[in-house]
């Protein structure tokens, strides 16, 4: 044993093997009742600058919440109204009347000030704070505004001076004035296009939450303390020794759970990592396969064609690799409004230039496409979609075993809802009864990770066509996916979307 450890230990048996008397109990008593007071002053201060700088910072949420909120209301009520060319005299006063419930429902808060909408008109900068102002400014087109109903020149001025940066960045820009007044303007981009911005002036006040919980802090401080001094006291000998055991006994367990849950958690990211692997890996095999024929069997009459199809292929394969890469993608390389994709071309090109040239397929499998020319383009990319209803259509023919199957793809558009439809069917075996039963989240187990119909032997990767499918139209392309079975055979997957 090293010296300094020797004298350690030597030091701790004078400490427990000494008599303490009433003066050291004196000096020890005032020496906790003066640390006590010290810590309980730094830590009230502490309390205080904390709920300070938290009052500080949810009273500015709070105002740019409420302002954003305002503007997303406002912008969705002219969109709806904006897509309705013939729109009638009684649906325009009903729209009128939403915006001025809108624009004055926030004035009844008691923390709000002020509210308009700043948008260049014929003058320069005008503000609108009518309901009726604003439809004529927006929907019908006209850059006359009439006078507001009170005074917004301060915030016309305001804007002006923040103008080159909210049009830049296009995100929420908040002036404070004081500590409690919000000056907050949000970009208002009604299907997209900037067009101005939402101002609202806001004073929230949440002080008396400080003061209430620095008052009953005070209260629990001053009991507490008097209890810890004296448990303190009572107990400072007899607990030292045993909380140290336990201390050291607590940074052993901690130490090695640590370590178990690190080993943990790598081996489910490479699980999880080979899982993708596994399953991308025969589309990227597949559509090697297909690039190597066309460049094989190019000639100079099909340059053309040839090379717009391998470009499509070599697409997808960067975007399966791109996949791998990214567990969780950036949401504006999945939805942007930049993205105009052709469902039904997509799905054409899927059956045509991917299913039908598999050789196993043909003779057995038929396809059948129902497709409405009137389905709009949508704001997702083209080769996530073609990820998303893949493994759906491989699904179908997987589970027909050695039939024949055919398999119906339709889609539908909705124009006074604006949405669309996808629905692949196939007459085939259907789905097991309790693979259509919702689990404890209300997702169908069928696209539950690992949940399949094959035999055992055949499970290892099994079951994540359906969840990978699942996963990305309802986290990412914010579309809905459902399964039915058919009443004369097979079953239905059904995509719902809004275009």
């Amino acid at each position: 044993m090293s010296t300094p450890q020797r004298n350690s230990l030597g030091l701790f048996e004078q400490i427990r093997n000494y008599q303490f008397d009433l003066k050291h109990v004196t000096v020890l008593f005032v020496i906790l009742l003066v640390f006590q007071l010290v810590v309980s002053i730094l830590h009230k201060a502490s309390v205080e600058k904390f709920l300070t700088r938290t009052q500080d910072w949810y009273q500015q949420d709070s105002a740019e919440r409420l302002a954003n909120l305002t503007t997303t209301s406002l912008e969705l009520l002219l969109e709806t109204s904006r897509e309705n060319a013939d729109i009638s005299s009684q649906n325009a006063r009903t729209v009128v009347q939403g915006l001025n419930i809108i624009l004055s429902q926030q004035l009844l808060a008691q923390n709000v000030k002020e509210i308009c909408i700043i948008v260049p008109s014929e003058h320069g900068l005008g503000a609108i704070d009518d309901g009726e102002a604003l439809y004529e400014y927006m929907v019908l087109g006209r850059r006359t505004l009439p006078a507001p109903a009170i005074d917004h020149d301060a915030a016309i001025a305001l804007y002006r001076q923040h103008e080159t940066a909210i049009q830049s960045h296009e995100q929420i820009h908040t002036v404070v004035e004081g500590r409690q007044t919000f000056h907050v303007m949000v970009p208002f981009v009604p299907r997209g296009e900037f067009a101005g911005i939402v101002y609202m002036r806001n004073t929230p006040d949440f002080g008396f939450l400080s003061r209430e919980l620095i008052t009953n802090y005070d209260d629990i401080a001053l009991t507490f303390s008097a209890l810890i001094l004296f448990g303190l006291l009572a107990m400072f000998y007899i607990s030292s020794y045993t909380l140290k055991q336990r201390n050291d006994a607590q940074a052993r367990l901690f130490a090695s759970e640590k370590v178990h849950l690190a080993e943990q958690i790598h081996h489910e990211k490479e699980l999880l990592f080979t899982k993708r692997i596994y399953h991308t890996h025969h589309k990227a095999e597949k559509i090697m396969g297909f690039i190597k024929e066309d460049l094989r069997n190019l000639t100079a009459g099909t340059m053309e064609t040839v090379k717009l199809r391998v470009t499509r292929y070599s697409n997808f394969i960067a975007r399966v690799i791109y996949d791998m890469k990214w567990y969780e993608p950036p949401l504006q390389t999945v939805r942007n409004q930049m993205f105009q994709t052709d469902v039904n071309e997509v799905i054409r090109f899927l059956v045509d230039k991917v299913f039908l040239r598999v050789a196993q397929n043909k003779g057995r499998v038929r396809f059948e496409l129902e497709l409405d020319p009137a389905l709009p383009p949508v704001h997702i990319n083209e080769y996530v979609v073609w990820e998303v209803v893949e493994p759906i259509i491989q699904n179908a023919l997987e589970h027909a075993g050695g039939e024949s199957v055919t398999v119906t793809i339709a889609t539908q558009y909705d124009a006074s809802a604006g949405s669309g439809t996808l629905r692949i069917a196939d007459n085939g075996r259907g789905i097991a009864p309790w693979l259509l039963e919702p689990d404890e989240r209300g997702v169908l187990k069928i696209f539950r990770e690992e949940s399949s119909t094959k035999p055992a032997g055949a499970r290892e990767h099994a079951g994540y066509g359906c969840y990978l499918a699942y996963e990305i139209a309802d986290q990412r392309c914010g579309w809905r996916l459902d399964a039915e079975n058919l009443p004369a055979g097979g079953c239905a997957f059904i995509f719902r979307f809004s275009v």
